[in-house]
């Protein structure tokens, strides 16, 4: 595995850590602040993993896809990491503070708007993560050297369209709820 691939997990890693110890900062330390700012750092993670990527390919390396990853990472992370932390924090509170509201499973229509809320992040997350590989294959100007990034935006394109079929799947056939059997 190459430096960059490493730092894609390094960094996945830290978000989670960050997360976690600003949930527990914020609710087992009484620190509120403290907390809001751990958590407040996780886009700086994304910066530092730009930052490597964007140096190790302007000295010369050959785009890989695991280059390309790191713009998804980027822009997933950008896009999905509010709702993240807020799914963590909800969850965290309840499961580990034994406070608040069960998260809620959804069904039905509700299940379907939460779907399609889930589609526009990835739609989100597809246009910082496109426009960052888009940007490196123009600044490169080297259609060998960004073929990988190329075809990681030919893929993501392909599942972004098969997410969407999937939402709209969630409107014509909704998720029920289970029934119990009672014995």
């Amino acid at each position: 595995m190459n430096f960059i691939a490493w730092m894609i997990v390094g960094c996945e890693i830290v978000f989670w850590i960050v997360i976690l110890l600003g949930l527990t900062t914020r609710y087992i330390a009484k620190k509120e602040k403290l907390g809001f700012f751990l958590l407040a750092l996780t886009p700086v993670i994304d910066l530092i993993l730009l930052l490597v990527t964007g140096i190790d390919l302007y000295n010369g390396t050959k785009a890989t896809t695991v280059h390309g990853i790191a713009a998804i990472y980027i822009g997933v992370s950008l896009a999905f990491g509010k709702s993240m932390i807020k799914w963590a924090d909800e969850h965290f509170l309840y499961y580990v503070m034994k406070q608040g509201q069960k998260p809620i499973k959804r069904f039905g229509r509700e299940h379907a708007n939460h779907g399609l809320k889930g589609w526009f992040q990835h739609l989100v997350a597809y246009g910082i993560g496109a426009g960052l590989l888009g940007a490196l294959i123009y600044l490169l100007n080297d259609s060998q050297q960004t073929e990988a990034l190329s075809g990681i935006l030919r893929i993501w394109s392909l599942v972004l369209a098969i997410d969407l079929c999937i939402t709209i799947s969630y409107f014509i056939w909704p998720k029920k709820m289970k029934e119990t059997i009672k014995q």
